[in-house]
This record gives C-alpha cells, structure tokens and sequence, in this order.
C-alpha cells in the first residue's frame, strides 16, 4: 500500500496527461478521484443553468432591436437546451454523489462543456459583427464574465474548462477582429491564454488535494483496523480519560491488568488507580509525578515508565498518550496506550548490572567507574567543590600470574577486592578496571590529607600477605591521584592526569603513591616525542656504540670494554640513555635495538687484541625472545668472534620479572661459551638464589657503594666485602663502577675488587678511539 501510494505521488506530480484525463493509471484512487472531479463540477450545476440563462437573457435583450429575431431566439433557445442537458445528472441523481468513475465519464463533462462553448463562441460570430458600440460592449463583458466563472467553477476538470475558455476566447477574438480592433483580439486571446493557465494550476492543486485526502482517508481507516486489532489480540491495551483525568471507556485488558472489574475503573482518576497506597499519602514516586505534571499541562508524552502497586506487588507500566481537542479546539481529555514491562524492566536491570559491574570480583567496572566519576565532576563543578580520583596498580602481580597461574592470579585479585572494599566508605566508589588495575572515586576530595591518608592505607592493606590456597603470596600498590577539576575538567583528562601520577609511582620501584603536577605531563609529551623519534632512528643510523674501558685493579691493563649505546637525533639532539632506553623498553623497541648493539659490538670486538672482550647489555624484553639465544650465535658468526671474547650483562629485575624463562635463556648462551656478568648487584632484591643457579662470571658493584665506601660509610664497606666475599666463594670476579679518582681505586683494590671501571681509566669513547687506546696501551688512561 505504502508503495503503491508513494508511485501515484510521484506520478500526477509531473504527468500533465494523467491531470488532464487523457491517461489513466487504472488504480482505484484515481477512479475515486475522478468520481470527486465530476462531483466538484455537478454542485455547480443549477448554478451553472441560472447564470446561463440569465446572460442569455441579456443578450438578447441588448442585441433584439437590431439583430434578426429567429436567429436570435434560435441561439437562446440553444443555450437554454445546452444548459439544461448540464445540470440534468445532477437534478436526477438528487444531489448524489459519484463514489468512483471511469476515464469516459469524465470526458462527458468535456464534451458538455466543449457543446456550452460553442453556443457561446456563435454569440459574437453571428449576432456581435454589425452591433453598435453598446452591443458589443454588452456581447464583450457577458463573454469574459462565463469564461470567469468557468475558471473558477469548473476548474476541477482542467481539460473541460481549458477547451471551454479557448474557444469562447477564440470567438470572441474572431469577432473584435473583424470589427477592425486587433489589440482587443489580441486581449482576448492573452486573457484566454490566463485564465487557462490558472485553470490549469488551479485544477493540478484541487485533483492532488483530493488524492491525497484520499491517500489520508484509506491510512486512517487502516490505522483504525490496527487498532482494534490492538485491543482486541494485543498484550497491550488502550485507556482514554476525559477532561477531569477520569478514565472513560475502560479497556478491557485495563481491568484485567489491575485486577478489577471495568465497571469498577469507570469515571476514577487515572493517578489515583496508579498511585495505589499512595494516593492518600501523596508519597508519589517521580515517575507518578511526571504523569501528574503532563496531565495537567496536556503534554503529549511516550514511553514514560513508572510503578504501579497491584495486590502488594510492584509492577513496571509503560505509558504514552495524546491529548484530544473536538472541532473547536476544546480539551477533551487523553487517549493513549499501556503495557506491562515488569519482565523487560527486570532483564534490564540484569544486563545493566552485568555492564557496570565486574564479573570476576562483583566491583564496578570501567563503565560504572566513569560514570560515577563524570557525577562527581559535576557535582564538584555545581558546589565549586573538589572531587578525587585514584588509579591502583598491583606490583608484582604479573609474577604470581606467571609462576602459579592465572587461576590462582584470579582468587588474588578477589582478595585483593575484598580489602579494598572494607576500606571504602560512603564517601567513595571503588571499582576494577581490568587486569590488576583498580580505581577509587572520592566524591569529597576538599581535605587533601585524607586523600593522603586513604592512598597510603590502601598500599598498607593490599601489601599485607595472602594465603591462597597452599601459597603465601607477597604484593603491593602503586597508587596516582589527581583532584578534579583543578588536575582535569572533563573525565578523560581527569583519568589521564591519575594515570600520569600512577606512572611516576610506578617508575619509582611501586609501594608509594605520588599526586598529579602539571610537569609530569611534560613529561609524558616528551616521552612521546622520544617513542616517536626511537621507533625511526635504527633505519636512519642515528645509533652510534661507545666503548668504556674495564681495567685489571692490580696492573691497570685493559681486560675489556663496556658497550654502551648512544644516541644523536637532529632535532633532539644527543639524549641520554638513562632517558632513552627506559622508553625503549616500555615501547618494546629495546629488541630490535639491543640485537643491533650486539652485533656492532661483535664486529667491533674482532678487531681488538684475542685477550679483550666485549661486555654487552641485555634487557629482560630481550630475553623473554625465545630467539634470542640465535641471535648470540649468529652475532658471533657473522663477525668471527670467539664466544668466550662475549660477556653478556644483565640485572637482577631480569630474574623477578621472567622467571625461569630468563635463566633457561641464560643456560643456552653460557652453554655456547659466552660469559655472564651481573649488574647493579645490591641494588634491588638481591637475591641469593639465583647466584647459586646461574653461574655468573663476574659481579659489579654499583658506583653508589664506591662513592659511599670513599666517604667511609660503613654499610658501604660492608656490601663491598661481602660482595667480594661472595664472588670469590662461587669463582667469580668483582668489578667496581664508577671509580672516577685514585683515592677510589686504591680503597677498591684493599675492598679486594679485582677489575675497576670508571673514569680514572677512560670515559666511553667512539670505536676508533677504543682501538687507538688499545693500540697504546697505556698504563693508565685518564679522561
């Protein structure tokens, strides 16, 4: 129907022959609108007949002195027969009316009319020519007024009344012509030509009218069938009240859904049978009060969902509904529709509760986190008030998951909810984010010692031990706060600006909690700049290996060299390494780009003397690559170096972080030869476990205890003597960084080190510098 509808729109828009008869699409609407065409025509029926024979009358009493009689009385009496076969239809009919007709039927009204015309065209023709200037004026104005009148009556036929006014027109045209006025035919025929044309607009606009009235009709009375069929199968159901709000014509399914009689409903206030136990209380519900305020305002609403008490039980209603106005615009009351959404409101608290809240620990999730964030914002920003927010972090998490599993890594994290939880008060809303991440609204964040306070708990409580299962498992928190709005406007900056504090928490070793500074976002865009940069600088040869002498304490000759990566970007500059390899490494590019140091160092190392080696650092990313250990053999190779000339370096974080995946690694390399040296040694955990499993070749004191050991700090002492103590035990060698004068270097050799690095003997130094120094072999190199 839709379709069909939306064609004949399109159609009579622009199709003249189908306006004008002369097609006939065969639907039933343009047959109905036909039937209205001639209609419209026939109601000006007896009208048509008096006005011609009164103008008849006219005629023929200004032209009887001087034209002939018979013919005269002839023409009349031809008007009047004409005139009288035109109205006959609808004197017989007794004004009834057509409901459809036929292409044929339409065109009778053109031939009576085209028959009309010619009895007036014969007026000016035969009875006009010879007249005085009275006559013809007379013979002039009845003409133009009939071809008036037919424009304006009969312009629901537009082909009829177009042939009726060209040929009335054209006659009288014929006429002023032969009475020697050629501008006045040429009016004639310009007022024949308008008057056609609005007929013909005039006529286009009242047939689409009354298709589309038409079109109007069928839909409503379609509309009307779905209704009933609505009420009468549908789980829905109507009600109506009148202009009091009282409820009239009680729908049957009304009744049945309150569980009363119908009759029992008729003339009640509709909000008092909603209401329920609370209409004497006036305790409504704000669902019940917005149907209150568009009742009395007579609002249309849709879809307004509120409860409604039935027998003690709570039920969910869905109501929409219109207002109603007669004719004169009176208010007349509300007709709208209802249903019960009791279930569907139930599953979709369900579904709401599994979208916000997480399933492994029963928190609010992300989405519930942010909105409850985004509230309190704007509850901060309308009180000119603070709020808080915090992100959390697990430390060590990431081990007890790879070591035991993620089962067990499930259980902790619900231990760990539990804690959080008994932390909380009203005043905050803690959720998990995802993986180990967590996250705290304070909804009141103006005393900032108790965000303080609630930071420094949280880390004191998840760093306590828990037994899961058989495991005593040991983790921590890293926490970072902002305060909004003052460290964020909106959500997302808020979020970023915690995000950033928890970074810098984390880049401290974890177990503390730092607060957002406007420079730690510096920070971050610089850190962004350099990942940028880094991703860039192996394919651009930005990378150059500086090498840093490791000398023998007692003799002060060169064993080896550290390799030591620098970087020179032009539009950064040279930047530091302790800046740039972090990055690297949390970007995951410190791969591909410690493969190349490796194997630069290799080639480099082939050209010393056999009996110095090359030291090489190695990060745990580098390690966790199941293909690292190729790698070695294929650096070794490719530059002919014997493995044994390779000392690999790593830190102690490489064993916390990976496990025995990193000691398996690590086997496979001393396997081929290469040495094993361990970095930074008393400077983290310090574990003597893994000192005992891989069989390192040499340990290095970090330069912190040297320094210390020169001021005579006695905990520096000591960690430097049972370094050494140690090494020696297990067959290794110490190594002392970062002896810069020759008080150091004679302390570190007493402490027993037995190789020192530093800049007493050499800062790192290009490749061919290196070589130079070893080509002179001197006995002690300072910088």
């Amino acid at each position: 129907m839709k379709k069909r509808n939306k064609s004949t729109q399109t159609d009579t828009s622009h199709d003249w022959l189908t306006l004008l008869g002369i097609k006939d699409p065969g639907t039933e609407e343009w047959a109905r609108v036909r039937a209205e065409q001639i209609n419209l025509v026939q109601n000006f029926a007896l009208l048509r007949l008096a006005v011609s024979i009164m103008a008849g009358c006219v005629v023929v009493a200004t032209l009887g002195p001087t034209a002939s009689p018979p013919v005269l009385l002839g023409w009349f009496a031809g008007v009047v027969v004409v005139s009288s076969l035109l109205a006959w239809p609808h004197i017989r009919s007794n004004r009834g009316y057509a409901v459809m007709a036929t292409r044929l039927e339409l065109h009778r009204e053109t031939l009576s009319l085209v028959a009309a015309a010619l009895c007036w065209t014969a007026l000016p023709i035969t009875l006009g020519i010879d007249g005085g200037r009275d006559q013809v004026l007379t013979v002039w104005s009845v003409a133009t007024a009939m071809m008036g009148c037919a424009a304006f009556a009969l312009s629901a036929v537009p082909a009829a009344t177009a042939c009726f006014l060209m040929t009335v027109g054209s006659g009288l045209a014929f006429m002023m012509y032969r009475l020697g006025m050629p501008l006045i035919a040429v009016t004639a025929i310009a007022y024949s030509v308008a008057l056609t044309a609005a007929c013909l607009v005039n006529g286009r606009t009242i047939i689409l009218h009354k298709l589309n009235q038409l079109v109007l009709r069928e839909k409503t009375e379609v509309v009307s069938l779905l209704l009933r069929e609505y009420e009468d199968s549908g789980g829905d159901w109507m009600w109506q009240t009148d202009a009091s709000r009282c409820l009239t014509h009680v729908s049957p399914r009304l009744a049945v859904a309150l569980g009363v009689e119908p009759t029992a409903l008729e003339t009640k206030p509709l909000l008092q049978i909603i209401a329920g136990d609370t209409w004497e209380a006036g305790n409504f519900p704000a669902g019940l009060r917005e149907l209150a305020d568009k009742l009395k305002n007579r609002e249309s609403f849709s879809d307004l969902v509120l409860p409604v008490q039935i027998d003690g039980v709570t039920r969910w209603w869905e109501l929409s509904a219109s207002p109603r106005y007669d004719e004169s615009g009176a208010f007349l009351g509300f007709r709208g529709v209802g249903s019960d959404v009791t279930e569907q409101r139930r599953s979709a608290d369900k579904i709401n509760r599994m979208a916000r809240y997480d399933t492994l620990t029963g928190m609010p999730n992300r989405l519930l986190v942010n909105e409850t964030l985004a509230i309190a914002m704007s509850e901060a920003e309308r009180w000119r008030s603070r709020c808080g927010f915090m992100m959390i972090d697990l430390d060590r998490f990431k081990a007890v998951n790879d070591t035991l599993g993620h089962p067990i890594g499930d259980r902790l994290l619900t231990r760990v909810s539990e804690r959080l939880r008994s932390i909380m008060s009203e005043n905050e809303l803690c959720g998990r984010l995802g993986g180990d991440e967590f996250a705290v609204v304070v909804k009141d964040a103006n005393d900032p010692a108790k965000m303080a306070k609630l930071a420094q708990s949280i880390i004191d409580t998840l760093s306590q031990p828990y037994e899961v299962d058989q495991y005593t498992l040991y983790i921590g928190a890293s926490i970072g706060t902002a305060i909004g709005p003052r460290d964020g406007r909106t959500v997302e900056t808020l979020i970023r600006s915690a995000d950033l504090a928890l970074y810098r928490s984390k880049d401290e070793g974890g177990g503390v909690f730092h607060c957002y500074e406007p420079q730690l976002h510096v920070h971050a865009e610089e850190r962004r700049v350099i990942e940028i940069a880094l991703r860039k600088a192996l394919e651009r040869n930005e990378f150059e290996v500086h090498y840093q002498p490791v000398v023998n304490a007692q003799s002060g000759t060169i064993e080896s060299f550290e390799a030591l990566l620098r970087w020179t970007n032009p539009e950064l500059g040279t930047v530091s390494p302790a800046k740039f390899i972090p990055i690297a490494e949390d970007a995951r590019l410190i791969g591909p780009i410690g493969e190349w140091v490796l194997r630069t160092a290799c080639k480099e190392a082939a050209k010393w003397p056999a009996t110095v080696r090359v030291a090489v650092n190695v990060s745990a990313e580098q390690l966790h690559d199941n293909s690292f250990a190729s790698t070695v053999v294929s650096a070794l190779a490719q530059a002919g170096l014997d493995p044994n000339r390779l000392e690999v370096e790593v830190t102690e974080s490489v064993f916390m972080h990976e496990g025995t995946h990193a000691v398996a690694v690590l086997d496979k390399i001393l396997a081929m030869g290469v040495r094993l040296a361990l970095d930074d040694f008393g400077t983290g955990y310090s574990s003597l476990g893994y000192l005992s499993k891989t069989r390192f070749s040499t340990i290095k004191v970090d330069r912190s205890f040297v320094q210390g050991a020169a001021k005579n700090a006695p905990e520096s002492l000591a960690i430097i003597r049972a370094v050494v103590a140690l090494a020696d035990s297990l067959g290794m060698t110490t190594t002392a960084e970062g002896v810069e004068t020759e008080e150091e270097c004679r302390m570190v050799n007493r402490l027993g080190c037995r190789k020192i690095q530093g800049y007493l003997y050499g800062r790192p130094m290009p490749a061919a510098e290196a070589r130079a120094l070893l080509g002179a072999e001197p006995e002690r190199a300072v910088a």
